[in-house]
């Protein structure tokens, strides 16, 4: 998982003004996607829950998701140290049992999978999973699986294809109307991203996503929010 190691601490640490202009300008439809997680969050526990995320990165969103919940205690695991700075300072707003590990994702599940001694109500990913090739995103699913808590929910937030569409022709529209929209950010800017998302975003059909909860026995997914360009979803996938 080295490329992933190196791929995602790089956004965060070079890329981090760019995505905040893509924060504040709305366009990956942020504010509606944690909107839904803290009506899920509210609607599904009436009682004390704990949440682990996976790629947190600032937590910002995340913290404004959080408030007025029944968080009992949050776990975030991200690979820049930078970002779990900004991360704890962040979440300073939000009164809950509070741990931060500076790691590969996949080798925290992996070790959280064998020791057995934690589980979680909530594990939540967003924007992350896309950077996996598929038999990745399959044991992540199957490592999530065995930490989820009984009624527990997997939360789900990334680029999705449309059925019958490849990943070349997903690359295609999705830089098509990045181009058209994204009109805050620098030609630069724009570059770089559309450098990142064609050599290392690799988005999956709902569909796949599907089959890969009911090959780990998940009982049922939603589609809570699909965004207006139809290139990202919000699955909530219940244990």
């Amino acid at each position: 998982m080295n490329t992933l190691k190196i791929q995602l601490d790089d956004c965060f640490t070079n890329n981090w003004k760019t995505y905040q202009k893509a924060l504040t300008n709305n366009y990956m439809e942020h504010q509606e996607i944690y909107g839904v997680l803290h009506k899920l969050l509210t609607d599904h526990f009436d009682r004390p829950f704990s949440l682990l995320e996976l790629g947190c990165g600032d937590a910002s969103l995340t913290v404004q998701a959080l408030l007025n919940t029944n968080i009992a205690d949050y776990t975030g695991i991200d690979l820049s140290a930078t970002a779990l700075e900004i991360a704890q300072r962040n979440m300073t707003q939000i009164k809950c049992g509070q741990t931060f590990i500076q790691d590969d994702i996949s080798k925290v599940l992996e070790e959280l999978a064998q020791s057995q001694k934690q589980s979680f109500d909530v594990i939540m990913t967003s924007f992350v999973l896309h950077h996996l090739n598929l038999a990745q995103k399959d044991k992540v699913i199957e490592q999530i699986s065995h930490l989820l808590k009984p009624q527990g929910v997997l939360v789900l937030i990334d680029i999705v294809r449309q059925e019958e569409e490849d990943r070349e022709n997903y690359v295609k529209r999705y830089l098509e109307n990045m181009r058209q929209n994204w009109s805050a950010l620098t030609s630069q800017e724009i570059s770089s991203i559309e450098n990142h998302i064609s050599t290392y975003d690799f988005p999956e059909t709902q569909t796949t996503w599907y089959q890969l909860a009911e090959k780990h026995n998940f009982m049922r997914v939603e589609c809570l929010y699909k965004d207006t360009s139809d290139t990202a979803q919000f699955l909530s996938i219940y244990n």
